[in-house]
């Protein structure tokens, strides 16, 4: 089946956070919204079937996790991604942040640290300081425009930062490091080595743009596996974020109770009954719509690259690997943060998500969503050639 990603659907007025919620975000509505990682794809037809069939059903009370939703999952991961987990290992959860919100409590102590490798997804500081917990950071270093880990500064701060926790972004947001084998084994032998927990957030590990393979990091042996915890959903990969649907995969025993312990006391053991639905049917059926998906992402990142590189070469792209996401690189404008910031809402009228709120390492970038129709990204690039040279003629 051919899809058709250039088609545009409006979502204003639906009760989308992306488009409905600029005016509260950003105080405008008169940008081109590039922020938040949704996209403005409409979900693959086999998953919509299955939803209408649910609907027609019409009583939608308490839903099961059921073993067949829980196989498919397994399914996918099986096929798509190498990786032979077991039913067993999985439990729901109503999403990957709430997730990583419950393991901390779980496996960790009230003045605990937990690592983040930033420039990264903000929400993870969010939890880590609500949970009373201490952020400790290792910056990744941005090396000939490719990020890579600083492993040394890692061994150092597990030996001294009283880390009982490591959060690796894997495919990495914002930045779309798809890490290699390597680069994983190498990490894990340093968390091994001061005996640290680690919570691998793989919620990107289905959009891995072409030449590139994503590998699990539990996937890496037994002994990786005994301490990590993996976190997974299928609303990135086939843009069901609204319907709260994810999964925690431990093949150690001990770690999955924990978070299903914590879970209880939470009460958030309860499960979207639709969000199930479409994610069943997202697993059996989806691999030819995210085949096309992947093609056509690949597509608008090139739009982005090209256009930098010929049109703003005053601007520089990190060019992703894996994700929707492109790490933009404006510090070469000479700007402050707040300057920036304006200068992208009100000069280009783009709604980025600004690079500072991913901590340390971000100011003086953005990150655009590219997980859209090509029209609105090329209309984003010409927003930005002509703001960027009227800035740079003084207009």
């Amino acid at each position: 089946m051919k899809y058709d990603f250039d088609a545009i659907v409006e979502r204003v007025g639906t009760g989308c956070s992306k488009w409905d919620g600029l005016q509260e975000r950003f105080g405008t509505t008169d940008v081109l919204p590039m922020w938040v990682a949704d996209m403005d794809f409409p979900s693959p037809e086999p998953v919509l079937a299955a939803l209408r069939r649910r609907v027609e059903h019409g009583v939608f009370g308490y839903p099961l996790v059921t073993q067949g939703y829980l196989q498919a999952a397994a399914d996918w991961y099986r096929r798509r991604q190498g990786w032979p987990i077991e039913e067993k290992w999985l439990a729901h959860a109503p999403g990957v942040v709430p997730a990583i919100s419950i393991l901390i409590e779980a496996l960790t102590d009230p003045g605990d640290g937990v690592l983040v490798q930033p420039p990264v997804y903000y929400p993870f500081m969010r939890v880590i300081r609500e949970t009373r917990r201490r952020v400790v950071e290792n910056p990744l270093r941005l090396e000939d425009g490719r990020y890579v880990m600083d492993l040394a500064d890692l061994d150092v701060k597990l030996q001294s930062g009283g880390v009982k926790l490591v959060i690796l972004c894997s495919p990495h947001n914002p930045v779309g490091r798809v890490w290699d084998r390597e680069e994983l084994r190498q990490f894990a032998e340093v968390c091994e080595r001061h005996d640290v927990l680690i919570i691998a957030d793989e919620i990107h590990g289905d959009l891995i743009l072409p030449g590139h393979r994503h590998t699990p990091l539990a996937s890496l042996g037994d002994r990786v596996a005994e301490r990590t915890v993996t976190c997974l959903a299928p609303s990135k990969t086939f843009n069901l974020a609204g319907l709260q649907t994810a999964l925690v995969v431990a093949s150690n025993p001990r770690l999955r109770e924990a978070y299903l312990a914590a879970q209880r006391r939470r009460s958030q053991a309860g499960a979207n009954v639709l969000g199930l639905v479409a994610a069943e049917a997202a697993y059996r059926y989806g691999d030819d719509w995210l085949d096309e998906l992947l093609v056509y992402l690949q597509g608008n990142v090139d739009v982005v690259v090209s256009t930098v590189k010929a049109e703003i070469p005053s601007l520089s792209v990190v060019v992703p690997e894996g994700t929707y996401l492109v790490w933009l690189d404006f510090r070469k404008l000479g700007l402050a943060q707040s300057e920036l910031d304006q200068f992208c809402l009100t000069q280009a009228r783009i709604a980025f998500d600004e690079g500072h709120i991913f901590g340390t390492g971000g100011q003086g970038f953005m990150r655009m969503n590219v997980g859209c129709p090509r029209a609105y990204v090329r209309e984003a690039m010409d927003r930005l050639k002509r703001a960027v040279n009227a800035l740079s003629v003084g207009v």
